[in-house]
């Protein structure tokens, strides 16, 4: 529905107010498309795996969010296939380690579902699809496929997307059952988790130009980063409640904070890239009597969000 011209006037008039009136729309087989009133705001993509060719499959073995940039109906703050490290994709999650234990008891190892060579994720069907007023979310069942194209886990992969003044708030919650006996995600900082990664012209024209903001050394130097290891394990690489991130593109700065539940698995170990990769992962065991199951928040806006900012983002954070 549209909103009556006396509610558009009225949000006009009071600062901070933003009124939304969501929609979905559906490329059936290819993408789900957000829009507030009428703009899209993301594109959850979601085409199945395509094996005709190296080429298609590449595009295709797993599913993302991209973020379209204000303003537009065809350019986007994230990455898609192709470009500096082909597998990073918008928003996205998975992990490069993946084991598990058989009905027969035998372990399978070496499951890579970040990069996708031989394994991948598939998209199976849509649980739900809500729009209104105020916000819009999705559930997407998702089928983690092995190495040799058998599933071993299922995922419900739901996404909320909402605003506040013209902040969007995008909320990640992921359910993933194994169909195994035990089934072990891991990997490392630069290749599982759950990532964000920025339009791959901060790649190519702006990677110096990108800031980190950390809770306890706030704003970093344009370019600096800082990443997780054995020998730099330290509260500046881990567990952190929240962290900013800030790039150019096209002469504009975005900015991202990533927000992480109280709840989610830890230790989690946090990853930086200049060219616009940030997140974190942690190592965990599920089973199908003790699923594993996430959140996080992401905070996308125009500009730069501070350490006090993202501070208040993080006390309003829901830790489900």
């Amino acid at each position: 529905m549209k909103l009556p011209k006396l509610l558009l006037a009225l949000a006009v008039a009071i600062p901070g107010t933003s009124f939304a009136d969501y929609e979905w729309q559906d490329a059936e087989g290819k993408h789900l498309d957000l829009l507030s009133d009428g703009k899209p705001v993301v594109r959850f993509v979601y085409e199945a795996i395509d094996e005709s060719s190296p080429e298609r499959r590449d595009e295709t073995y797993k599913p993302f969010c991209h973020v379209f940039r204000p303003g537009s109906s065809d350019a986007f703050l994230t990455k898609g296939p192709g470009g500096k490290f082909p597998h990073h994709r918008g928003i996205y999650y998975g992990f490069s380690k993946c084991s598990y234990v058989g009905a027969d008891g035998k372990t399978q190892k070496n499951i890579d579902t970040w990069h996708c060579r031989k394994a991948h994720q598939v998209h199976r069907e849509f649980l739900k699809q809500e729009a209104g007023a105020d916000s819009a979310t999705f559930t997407s069942r998702i089928e983690w496929i092995d190495n040799e194209g058998k599933p071993f886990a299922s995922e419900k992969r739901s996404m909320t997307f909402s605003h506040e003044g013209s902040a969007l708030i995008v909320d990640f919650d992921s359910t993933l059952k194994p169909l195994v006996s035990e089934l072990t995600v891991d990997g490392d900082p630069q290749h599982a988790g759950f990532q964000y990664r920025a339009n791959n012209h901060v790649a190519e024209k702006t990677a110096k130009q990108t800031i980190y903001t950390r809770p306890e050394s706030g704003e970093a130097k344009p370019g600096a980063t800082i990443n997780w290891s054995a020998k730099s394990d330290t509260p500046q690489t881990r567990d952190l409640p929240w962290k900013v991130m800030t790039y150019v593109l096209d002469g504009k700065s975005f900015s991202v904070t990533y927000l992480d539940s109280k709840k989610n698995p830890k230790p989690a170990r946090y990853s930086e890239r200049d060219y616009g990769r940030f997140g974190s992962y942690f190592v965990a065991k599920a089973t199908e009597e003790q699923p594993l199951t996430i959140h996080y928040r992401l905070v996308i806006k125009s500009g730069k969000t501070t350490a006090e900012d993202a501070a208040k983002w993080h006390e309003a954070f829901p830790h489900r």
